[in-house]
């Protein structure tokens, strides 16, 4: 559930801080008070495109900050498969805008803007002014269906997806394989070289290594021996610093008797010593035993060369060039015994169709039973809107072949005056009534998703009258359930709100400001009696907004 909306240095709003409760939201005010700015701010906050002039001063960050309280289990789950980590049973989305970057956080932690929509959509739905056009797109129509059934269809689909992927990689299998023929007896006779030559090669894993290691050693072997020999010459020549020591050994091994305390001491140098003498002597032996050996040389030389020639042609490890001749004895298996292999691959394609066509038939039986159901509940939300003779449905028609969504071309479809023919939902003109099937299909999956909060942005379009009322009626019964933010220009839904805010615009020392103020039930009165009346309130207009707004509170008591 949205808690709070904090925005500061945004558009036409200096900072705000905005304090949301259960039920009905309404956030009403004139035509370019900033209602959609608060909308916007939202959309900030999770994720959404981020432009330089929303900032209102460019000097100053903009912040927007949103906190959620969590209140299902269903919600912990999803946020732990994100690896959110909720702070006291919450989550404060928050976004910092400069005229140069934009900075998004998840309780503190940065985070990339895709991940707050994906925290986002786990708490709320957004419906804006322009959402009902998706109705017109049969594509959506099957998306809301597989929402609403998401328990149901969800592991079918998934079953569809993985049946389809092996159907497509077997169909693309087949297609080469019969494309074969011509060039086959040139692609067996290139392979069984490619094969000779790594086999004759003769490869060890690790060998390479080894190889560049002595090859390091003997195209170096001059500048080791000098300075071995310079090595040799400081430690063991004549004043040399083993015949240094050794002499120090002499003197202090003089003084020992008279104090004790030298022992130590002694002892160490000698020890050093010894260890200059082993020095010396396997250095010595090292040096008599190191010769060039440029028939080694040229062997180790000769096979990196050749190692390296593969690596071009066939990788860049040895396991690689391995890996590679494997992959072509078996493609050279396969040329070799075509028929065989050909007929083995029908069999396996044969499979893979029926059991896309299968897991099709299945996914495409359970759509059609809930499709039944939500036609229902929808053609009954709908009634609630005013839709006084309405039917609804959904239309199945089968495509031409498979997809990974199945076979179904679904859609919406509609009658709202009697006599007339059932229509598919496109065919429907009325923006007024296609917001109503929005909202009516909103709250129909509503109550099957665990969404806490539903965002409505000017749902009144096109309509007036009765069918506002209409409208008002179920967007309170849909705050039983849910916290429901309304932006609205009719007072008859404005007169429906538990929490009723108003958005003004004002000059303040040349500057215009946008604000945001909750009202009281007095204030509600006073606004809806503008939202009635205009310019001109009389004591008419506001006794009208009272009974407005007094019989709302009597449907709500009901």
């Amino acid at each position: 559930m949205l808690e709070n909306l904090h925005v500061k240095n945004l558009a036409l709003i200096e900072e705000e801080d905005i304090t949301f409760l259960d039920g009905l939201h309404i956030l009403s005010g004139e035509t370019g008070a900033g209602k959609s700015i608060i909308l916007g701010a939202l959309g900030l906050a999770l994720g959404g495109k981020v432009s330089k002039d929303m900032l209102r001063d460019p000097g100053k960050e903009a912040l927007v900050e949103a906190v959620f309280r969590i209140t299902r289990d269903s919600q912990r789950k999803q946020l732990a498969e994100l690896d959110i980590e909720p702070y006291d049973d919450e989550v404060i989305l928050s976004r910092k805008i400069t005229e140069s970057r934009s900075v998004a956080k998840i309780n503190g932690e940065m985070v990339p803007a895709i991940r707050m929509k994906e925290v986002g959509d786990i708490f709320l739905d957004i419906h804006g002014q322009n959402d009902h056009q998706s109705l017109l797109h049969k594509k959506k129509h099957l998306e809301m269906l597989d929402e609403y059934a998401k328990n149901e269809v969800g592991p079918l689909k998934e079953r569809m997806q993985t049946a389809y992927k092996t159907y497509a990689a077997k169909q693309q299998e087949w297609k080469e394989a019969n494309q074969l023929d011509g060039d086959r007896e040139r692609e067996i006779s290139f392979l069984e070289y490619e094969i000779k030559e790594i086999t004759e090669a003769n490869l060890e894993i690790g060998e390479d290594a080894r190889f560049e290691n002595q090859y390091r050693r003997l195209s170096n072997s001059k500048r080791i021996m000098e300075a071995l020999s310079e090595a040799y010459q400081q430690t063991s020549g004549s004043d040399g610093a083993s015949e240094q020591v050794g002499r120090a050994v002499q003197r202090l091994h003089q003084i020992l008797s008279y104090d004790e305390a030298l022992e130590p001491m002694f002892e160490s140098l000698n020890d050093i010593d010894s260890l200059l003498a082993d020095f010396n002597r396997d250095l010595s032996q090292y040096m008599a035993e190191a010769e060039f050996d440029e028939e080694m040389f040229a062997q180790i030389d000769g096979r990196l060369n050749e190692i390296n020639r593969l690596k071009d042609k066939y990788g860049a490890t040895i396991e690689d060039i391995l890996a590679a001749k494997q992959e072509k004895e078996d493609r050279l298996e396969k040329l070799m015994h075509h028929e065989a292999y050909l007929a083995k691959l029908t069999q396996a394609l044969n499979d893979a169709k029926k059991e896309a066509e299968d897991a099709a038939f299945a996914l495409s039986g359970m759509r059609k039973r809930y499709a039944k159901e939500l036609s229902g509940k929808v053609e009954e939300a709908l009634m609630d809107l005013n839709f006084l003779d309405v039917h609804f449905s959904m239309e199945f028609l089968q495509t031409d072949h498979i997809g990974a969504d199945g076979y179904d071309d679904a859609q919406f479809m509609i009658r709202t005056n009697p006599g007339e023919p059932i229509r598919p939902l496109k065919d429907i003109a009325s923006g007024g009534e296609m917001s109503r099937i929005m909202l009516a299909i909103k709250t129909v999956l509503a109550e099957h998703d665990d969404i806490d909060t539903l965002i409505f942005d000017e749902i009144d379009a096109g309509i007036s009258g009765r069918t506002a009322q209409a409208v008002s009626e179920k967007l309170h019964l849909v705050a039983k359930e849910h916290q429901v933010i309304c932006i609205t220009h009719l007072p008859q839904i404005a007169a429906m709100a538990d929490h009723h805010y108003l958005i003004q615009k004002d000059v303040v020392g040349n500057e215009t400001i946008s604000s945001i103020e909750a009202l009281s039930y007095h204030d509600s009165i006073k606004e809806l009696a503008r939202m009635l009346g205009g310019t001109t309130i009389t004591q008419t207009v506001l006794d009208n907004a009272k009974e407005m707004k007094d019989l709302a509170q009597g449907k709500k008591d009901v």
